[in-house]
């Protein structure tokens, strides 16, 4: 079972319509798919037509009896082949509920663990921040998949990523960055690109950019009126195509 974290800093990058159109693309090639919504905003969820809510809270999920017991949040998508743990708003509390347990870096990956056997995959959708909340999708996570609009700003994330990273996160977790929301009119998307490409060459945890990368698109954006992944109702667009593109270079890089 391999899990995947989309994670960034910086929030408004397309962490989550990156989850949702991957995860789509992960169990439409076969792949025994979930996703758990860590975001208290709850919006994959929405986008899967799921209820935001688990019974008992971030809480009860964190307690040591009730560890292996993640199935009884799981609930089932429209799409074959793929759950949901959904989002709930005591997420927001995560942090504490994990500061005041033994361990705390390694609670996620605990609860995850007895999935081995019924999933291929496991889509973490992340919260924005650096946290100890972070610190144990750290510990869990096979690979950071982070999305990254082509601008200054979001280059400093990743620099700030990778630093933490070499001083804290784990040895084994690969870091997988591809560009998003990506406007090839602007001269500033253009330029940074570069940028990103001659920063990421001298990182130390940080792979370099993968080549494909998500345009800017309003159908995009209108995945929130549909609650459908891209390939349901616009299969041959460009954003469409450019995240199965993705999902495949994702799919080849995994260790």
């Amino acid at each position: 079972m391999k899990i995947l974290a989309l994670y960034n800093i910086k929030g408004g990058v397309g962490k989550t319509a990156s989850t949702v159109n991957l995860s789509f693309l992960a169990a439409l090639s076969g792949a025994r798919v979930l996703v758990w919504d860590l975001d208290p905003q709850g919006a994959a969820s929405f986008y899967f037509r799921v209820k935001p809510k688990i019974k008992g809270g971030s809480e009860r999920l964190l307690k040591k009896k009730y560890r292996g017991k993640l199935y009884e949040q799981i609930r089932g998508t429209d799409y074959e082949g793929l759950d949901l743990v959904p989002a709930d708003f005591s997420y927001r509390h995560l942090d504490l509920s994990l500061d005041a347990k033994k361990d705390p870096s390694r609670r996620l990956g605990r609860l995850l663990e007895p999935l081995a056997d019924y999933y291929d995959v496991v889509f973490l959708d992340c919260a924005p921040s650096i946290s100890l909340t972070s610190e144990s999708i750290f510990a869990a996570a096979d690979a950071l998949l982070v999305p990254t609009i082509p601008t200054p700003l979001s280059l400093r994330t990743l620099v700030q990523l990778d630093r933490h990273l070499s001083q804290e996160g784990p040895d084994n977790v690969q870091v997988l960055p591809f560009l998003s929301m990506v406007d090839q009119r602007r001269k500033l998307h253009r330029a940074t690109r570069e940028q990103f490409e001659e920063n990421t060459t001298s990182f130390r945890r940080i792979s370099p950019l993968l080549d494909a990368e998500i345009p800017y698109s309003s159908l995009v954006e209108q995945m929130g009126l549909q609650r459908t992944p891209l390939h349901v109702f616009a299969y041959r667009s460009k954003p469409a195509q450019a995240y199965m593109r993705l999902w495949r270079e994702i799919n080849s890089r995994l260790k």
